[in-house]
């Protein structure tokens, strides 16, 4: 996501604390989604018929 260069201009404009919770937030929104899409796939299988053996 971020290059060097990218990073240390965003350091410099927006301050450390900033960029660092912007990369935090990123990082926590993909484990999210993917987080909600096992969920997902959870209630699909709990809600399929089960089969008889």
């Amino acid at each position: 996501m971020f290059e060097e260069q990218h990073f240390i201009n965003l350091i410099s404009n927006m301050g450390f604390p900033i960029v660092i919770s912007i990369y935090l937030l990123h990082r926590f929104e993909k484990k999210l989604d993917s987080l909600e899409n096992a969920i997902q796939n959870l209630i699909k299988v709990i809600n399929s018929p089960k089969k008889e053996e």
